[in-house]
């Protein structure tokens, strides 16, 4: 019996050290933020954000708190490792009729109370039994709806997965919009033994629409009144999070605090750190009834079968209906008929110790419940002001937000030591491509590319679009890396019409892009251009990939294929309005060619008609596309016979021709087979041709390309001899797979390439 204490007393010792690895990372980490006493101020905000100098400072202390995290995470891993080996020659313990083995590396909930078992040598027990299983599937819910939504909560889920050791399932109540951006962020993340199901928030506002509120999450702020009905029904227990939420530990300890419930208590939360619910805030207000000082909803433990055993939609309904006869409206949404119902209830309650919620709210007294920034595990940024909140320490919850915003979302992409994931036909069917692929292949780097699944965040802006009532709208498709944002601006100068643009981005880039369209007059006056994140992995720039995404969420029949550094003419856009009626473009295969021209001017005064941009052309201040490098890839489009054109004119497919094209939103995807510089658009103009679309140039359409540094890609082409063998390697096998698919008829690129 001496020798399993002693084993027990060991194994809790090492537990121990697993629960003090989340407080003294974030001490650390928060030090490590500090100067000469000073703190460091990673934050956007209260600095100069389109500085260069303060950009790359910002940056390079951002990643410098990346790798120490990544360095503490490797730690925490080795650490579980052995506990777990450890663990796995210790007794079983029983728990009820079934015999479980239970891991205190999923988080134990109270690590003070363990440690006071410990003290106290409790010589029977031998301390505080562990009560998250291993492997134990975590239940989260969260309701999301709009844009802006959307990308909150991907941090508050960033800030869940880096601390995670358990299966996560997330249960999102979205609208249409979010389940759209978020169904395909998921998807595209791959994170294993993460499941997400969605709930239809649209068809819940019936339940609370009679409801009036005057909060700012509108009538998504009530829909945590219904889940115990919207929830699967077999589903007992649940944490439910605001997407404004960060977390600085691990879920799992607020999840093992569902075994300190006792008689009714169902809902766990924090006690509100406002005096909101006291009603002394301002002359005149007057709260919602609440115990005390009332208890805020960004953080709810529900325990979802007793509630429904407590007939709880009968519970708050009544409760609201009394209420409202007399407050006439909400004014914190769900928080104040929680509130009334618990002002009722108070045996309902289970209150959770306030780190679990640290409320930055306007008139929080947070700063008073807690000891050190060390001991918090949940940051809520419940203010509309968000992280411009005052606080004594504001910069170091400033700090943890911005590093998860900013972190990685690639890295977290980790196996669960120990836990086998649900098989995911997804990943299953990647890895099986991949395994197909010789990593002896000189070309393997290009050929996994074409496999490799890029994590996708849809609509990062506000988006709106009305369709035209004629049915011939074009969206201006393009693609551009962090090196080309200037051009957004001048792009939508010059072009009225909706927009889809791929981004290719790091995390880091998509805050600073953020905050870049945020400060831009321009941009935030044009709501109906979609900006798509696609975030970097590997070391190719996904060209072709980065095209499909934005062709495939236009909102319009037609589609202008273009690049990020062209600016097209001004009219353009009305000009192929017209041009998609007049050709008939709905019910033929046509491809209409913009004709393209360049400058090496950085300033240009852009021609402002067909006839002054001849008179350029003359002058020389104009030149055809590539005339100087690459003479073959536009001159089908007869540039001559341009000149004089008064009416649409048809040119024939030749060898290695690119042109920019107005098409069907119907028309064949890019080949993802093409990365880099190379061959990406005359593949894609070759297959048009196979599939019969007939080219025909606008007389009086244009577009110019502007100056600017060599990209990277164009670089390694011409510099590295096996990129460009690999490049005619993969155009071999396209003209291979083109002559199979479409037969006699494609054997025609094989001898336009040969005599080329």
């Amino acid at each position: 019996m001496l020798g399993i204490c002693r084993g027990r007393r060991k194994f809790l010792a090492a537990s121990l050290t697993i629960l003090f690895v989340p407080a003294i990372t974030w001490i650390y980490l928060f030090a490590g933020s500090f100067e000469d006493g000073k703190p460091v101020s990673l934050s956007p905000l209260e600095s100069q954000p389109h500085s260069p100098r303060y950009a790359m400072s910002s940056q390079r202390e951002r990643e410098s708190l990346e790798v120490r995290m990544r360095e503490v995470e490797e730690e925490n891993r080795v650490l579980r490792k052995q506990l777990s080996l450890a663990q796995g020659r210790g007794p079983v313990h029983h728990r009820g009729n079934h015999s479980k083995t239970y891991s205190m590396e999923e988080g134990t909930g109270d690590s003070e109370s363990l440690r006071a078992g410990i003290v106290a040598g409790n010589s029977s027990e031998c301390g505080q039994q562990p009560v998250v299983e291993k492997c134990e599937t975590i239940h989260v819910a969260i309701v999301c709806a709009g844009y802006n939504a959307s990308r909150d909560v991907v941090t508050l889920v960033k800030s869940v997965l880096f601390h995670r050791r358990n299966p996560l399932h997330f249960h999102l109540i979205a609208d249409a919009i979010a389940k759209q951006i978020l169904a395909t962020l998921f998807q595209t993340w791959m994170v294993p033994a993460v499941r997400i199901d969605f709930y239809d928030a649209d068809e819940l506002k019936s339940e609370v629409s009679w409801i009036p509120n005057k909060h700012y999450s509108g009538i998504y702020g009530l829909m945590k009144l219904v889940l115990t009905k919207t929830l699967p029904s077999n589903l007992e227990r649940v944490i439910v999070l605001d997407t404004d939420i960060t977390f600085a530990t691990d879920i799992a300890e607020l999840w093992a605090v569902f075994h300190k419930f006792k008689g009714q208590q169902v809902l766990g939360l924090v006690e509100n750190q406002s005096d909101w619910y006291l009603g002394n805030l301002w002359k005149n207000h007057r709260p919602w009834p609440a115990l005390g000082r009332g208890y805020n909803t960004g953080v709810i433990l529900l325990l979802l079968d007793k509630l429904r055993k407590m007939k709880w939609e009968q519970m708050w309904r009544l409760t609201a209906e009394r209420e409202l006869m007399s407050m006439l409206s909400t004014s914190l949404a769900d928080q104040d008929i929680f509130n009334a119902v618990i002002k009722q209830n108070p045996f309902l309650v289970y209150q959770l110790p306030c780190f679990w919620n640290v409320q930055l709210s306007d008139h929080t007294r947070s700063e008073q419940c807690y000891r050190d920034v060390s001991d918090l595990k949940v940051i809520h940024w419940n203010s509309p002001k968000k992280l411009r909140v005052k606080n004594k320490h504001v910069e170091f919850f400033r700090n943890l937000y911005l590093t998860f915003l900013e972190y990685d979302g690639n890295l977290l992409r980790r196996e669960l030591f120990g836990c086998p994931s649900e098989a995911d036909v997804n990943s299953e069917n990647l890895q099986k491509q991949l395994s197909e692929l010789d990593e002896d292949d000189l070309c393997y780097e290009f050929r996994r590319e074409r496999f490799t699944v890029h994590r996708t965040h849809l609509y990062f802006l506000h988006y709106e679009y009305e369709p035209a009532s004629d049915n011939t709208d074009v969206t201006l498709v393009a693609q551009l890396s962090m090196d080309r944002l200037q051009m957004l601006e001048a792009i939508c100068k010059h072009w009225e019409g909706p927009i889809s643009l791929a981004l290719y981005l790091s995390d880091a880039e998509a805050q600073q892009f953020l905050r870049y369209a945020q400060g831009s007059e321009v941009l935030m006056s044009r709501h109906n251009v979609g900006y798509h994140i696609v975030y970097k992995e590997g070391q190719f720039y996904p060209v072709n990939l980065l095209r499909n995404v934005a062709m495939k969420h236009i909102s319009t029949p037609y589609m202008f294929l273009s690049d990020i550094d062209f600016l097209p003419m001004y009219g353009l856009y009305e000009y192929l309005r017209k041009s998609v009626i007049q050709l008939d473009l709905a019910n033929t295969k046509k491809a209409l060619i913009v004709p393209a021209f360049e400058t090496l001017r950085y300033r240009l005064s852009f021609p402002k008609s067909k006839a002054e941009l001849l008179s350029m052309l003359d002058m020389g201040t104009l030149f055809t596309f590539r005339y100087h490098v690459w003479t073959k890839g536009h001159a089908p489009t007869n540039f001559a016979k341009w000149r004089t054109a008064t009416t649409p004119y048809r040119v024939e497919w030749e060898a290695d021709f690119e042109p920019y094209v107005v098409v069907r939103k119907d028309c064949p995807e890019y080949d993802r087979r093409f990365v880099g510089f190379g061959w990406n658009k005359v593949a894609h103009i070759m297959e048009l041709d196979a599939q019969e679309y007939e080219f025909t140039v606008l007389p009086n359409a244009y577009m110019i390309h502007m100056p600017h540094a060599p990209s990277f890609d164009i670089t390694k082409f011409r510099s590295n001899k096996q990129y460009r063998i690999c490049l005619k390697t993969l155009k071999e096998e396209f003209q291979q797979d083109m002559s199979r698919h479409y037969g006699f008829a494609a054997l025609k690129y094989l001898t336009a390439e040969n005599n080329s």
